[in-house]
């Protein structure tokens, strides 16, 4: 099955930022929110986006027009009807993305795929909330989606070769380079990254170092792009500590238990670039 048109449910970083990714590449997208304020603020920053890309000489006027013309803003799911592909990008919350997932599986055609962008829940738990297990499978993209070329591709048990196969095709597509992940929580980039993160809270909140100096370190040292403290000031704090907690229940680990710091800034509503303050202020 050739992917036409990929609806998408949540037009916040993520989902916009798939949006745009989809739109870039010929696809046509239909993307989704509750609010239509929400639904607005996805459509600008892509447009915004795509204007940083044209001043970089990385994409002219009309690739920008011809992108945008693609993508359509919605708060009804009946508009998915159309697409072969559903991407869930909705927040990283159990529950809401089971209400998400049950509601889209009943009115999407029997041959429609369906994907999660969770970066922590099991795709087979999610699969077993639709009539299609073998047609659901993890698509996790990375932040900045546009610039980032990974894509995992998350089997669930049923997950059909097919399914795999298509969704595969579709991220190269993208310009992605995707890479096959078994199901298993944190996959393998999240896995690995989300306890660096972590453990740089804790160097900090012990005051072993400013926050400066911990991402040098970890730049300098470790030739990484962005040191974990801003990353995560990028990822978003809230995002960072719900990604910990899962993984804590589901490994019985205690390195994946949050750093004191870490839960305290949330509580305090400083979460990042986002909200313009998480361990910098922007």
């Amino acid at each position: 099955m050739t992917i036409q048109t990929v609806g998408i449910i949540g037009a916040g970083t993520m989902g916009n930022g798939i949006a745009q990714a989809c739109a870039v590449a010929g696809v046509n997208v239909v993307m989704i929110d509750i609010a239509q304020a929400a639904v607005d603020k996805g459509l600008a920053t892509v447009a915004g986006s795509l204007d940083r890309l044209i001043k970089k000489d990385k994409l002219t006027v009309a690739q920008k027009d011809a992108a945008l013309a693609l993508i359509k803003g919605s708060t009804s799911y009946d508009d998915l009807k159309s697409a072969q592909l559903v991407i869930e990008a909705a927040t990283e919350n159990h529950e809401l993305k089971l209400k998400i997932l049950k509601q889209i599986d009943a009115l999407l055609p029997p041959e429609a795929i369906i994907a999660s962008n969770t970066s922590s829940i099991s795709i087979t738990q999610l699969a077993a909330a639709t009539s299609r297990p073998d047609r659901f499978i993890g698509m996790h993209f990375f932040n900045p989606v546009p610039m980032m070329a990974l894509v995992e591709i998350i089997r669930g048990y049923l997950t059909s070769d097919a399914t795999h196969d298509t969704v595969k095709a579709l991220a190269e597509r993208l310009g992605k380079s995707p890479i096959t992940v078994k199901n298993a929580p944190g996959f393998v980039v999240n896995r690995i990254l989300v306890p660096m993160i972590n453990e740089a809270f804790f160097v900090l909140a012990e005051g072993i170092a400013t926050a400066e100096d911990i991402d040098a370190g970890m730049k300098l040292g470790c030739n990484q792009p962005i040191g974990p403290l801003a990353l995560a000031d990028m990822i978003g704090l809230d995002v960072c500590l719900a990604v910990m907690e899962v993984y804590l229940e589901q490994f019985g680990d205690s390195k994946y238990r949050p750093c004191p710091l870490l839960k305290e800034m949330v509580s305090a509503g400083q979460l990042g670039r986002k909200t313009g303050r998480g361990v910098y202020t922007y």
